[in-house]
């Protein structure tokens, strides 16, 4: 058995770590909230740009709002095994640190590496989807993203208004009331029309107003993950310390 003087010095140091250890799973709980926030912000707000890229709705929002629900619940996991003072629920609250650490590393480094290839993609679906924009069939998720866009930026065509003349949508109808400053003023004769709709309409092209809001969340998005991935390397050695030093003080009781 151990000296009871080294037993003594141990335990101050287990209440300070528990005492960080407690406040980080608060803070990483809180960060699960936030992602949580981001992904339904994504699903509500973003989910007009994601659907150019695919025939049907993205899983990204979900990926992040699922995400999010596991940190949370992991978060408080994380405060019961240091209350607990459990060695091996603290070891497998840092297994799962480790793991979401790499997944978000992996996640952020591989949305850097590829982000020109994604916005290359985005402007090849977002000009597909303006060749074949039907504003009349309620049911075309391309064209009610392409409406999305435009009422929302304030845009109008993929470099400007004028591309819309090359849509077989013009020929029938003119350019889309989507692209109209105010609805009172674009009559259908108007929209017909490229001079008389020049005044009428949003003149600046879509795609890079949408590259321009996707890059900018994008980089707000990356720059939380890369903060909460290494955010989580601290979690990972409070952890580890905490149930080594409970083990050896066991041990030591022995």
């Amino acid at each position: 058995m151990s000296p009871p003087s080294r037993r003594l010095q141990t335990k101050p140091v287990i209440t300070c770590l528990k005492t960080f250890l407690i406040s980080y799973s608060l803070i990483f709980w809180f960060t699960g909230v936030i992602l949580l926030a981001v992904g339904v912000w994504g699903k509500v707000s973003l989910e007009a740009y994601f659907s150019l890229a695919s025939e049907e709705s993205t899983n990204a929002p979900y990926v992040l709002i699922g995400t999010g629900a596991i940190i949370v619940i992991f978060g408080l996991f994380g405060c019961f095994a240091t209350c607990r003072g459990s060695p091996w629920m603290l070891k497998l609250y840092a297994m799962f640190l480790t793991l979401v650490f790499l997944a978000e590393l992996v996640a952020g480094v591989s949305g850097f590496v590829f982000r020109h290839e994604i916005k290359a993609k985005l402007g090849v679906a977002y000009e597909n989807a303006v060749l074949n924009y039907n504003g009349t069939d309620a049911s075309s998720s391309s064209s009610s993203a392409v409406d999305s866009i435009q009422r929302t930026l304030l845009c109008c065509g993929v470099n400007n208004y004028t591309d819309w003349n090359h849509t077989k949508y013009f020929k029938d109808n003119g350019i889309p009331v989507s692209c109209c400053k105010s609805n009172s003023n674009c009559s259908p004769e108007t929209l017909k029309d490229f001079k008389k709709a020049e005044t009428e309409v949003y003149t600046v092209g879509c795609f890079a107003q949408v590259t321009r809001v996707m890059e900018s969340n994008l980089g707000i998005v990356a720059g939380i993950s890369f903060g909460i991935a290494f955010f989580q390397l601290i979690g990972i050695f409070l952890s580890c310390c905490l149930s080594r030093y409970i083990t050896n003080n066991q041990y030591e009781m022995v």
